[in-house]
């Protein structure tokens, strides 16, 4: 009996230990960012390539749907939808990558339809639910905070 109740307390102890608690926990930040209790969420990302129409523009035209990206980058993060976005390095077909606060696939791409260079054809997108930290939620008002020029 003795055997089996030490075996008893070690295994409750052992789960108790296994299901350790966050001091740094803070449960308001984490309603505010969606964070689910392993701290994240989901999100959409949308893998930007090079369109097929890219050699129907000119030189100034392609500046002009640019422009266009760039304002439409900047109103989807400031409507907090768009939680993160960027250019990879290179002249690759792989261009950058969105990345959503959204549900479903489908509100990712009625966002990413709105962009000027996907409705050109200048760029195309896939699109690929993700897993991550709902600490990202915060990544636009950090970014304020340490570029020292906006675009």
């Amino acid at each position: 009996m003795k055997k089996l109740l030490l075996t008893l307390f070690l295994l409750s102890s052992l789960n108790l230990l296994s299901h350790a608690q966050n001091d740094a926990y803070d449960p308001e930040l984490a309603a505010e960012v969606g964070a689910d209790k392993y701290g994240m969420k989901k999100y959409v990302i949308a893998f930007l390539y090079r369109g097929d129409r890219v050699s129907e523009y000119t030189e100034q035209q392609r500046s002009d749907i640019q422009a266009g990206h760039m304002a439409n980058i900047n109103r989807m993060s400031e409507e907090g939808q768009l939680v993160m976005a960027g250019p990879f390095f290179g002249n690759e077909d792989l261009r950058g990558l969105y990345i959503f606060a959204v549900e479903t696939l489908e509100e990712a791409e009625e966002l990413t339809s709105t962009d000027p260079a996907i409705k050109a054809g200048v760029l195309k997108m896939v699109l690929k639910e993700w897993y991550g930290s709902a600490a990202l939620m915060l990544m636009n008002e950090l970014h304020s905070k340490v570029a020292e020029e906006l675009i």
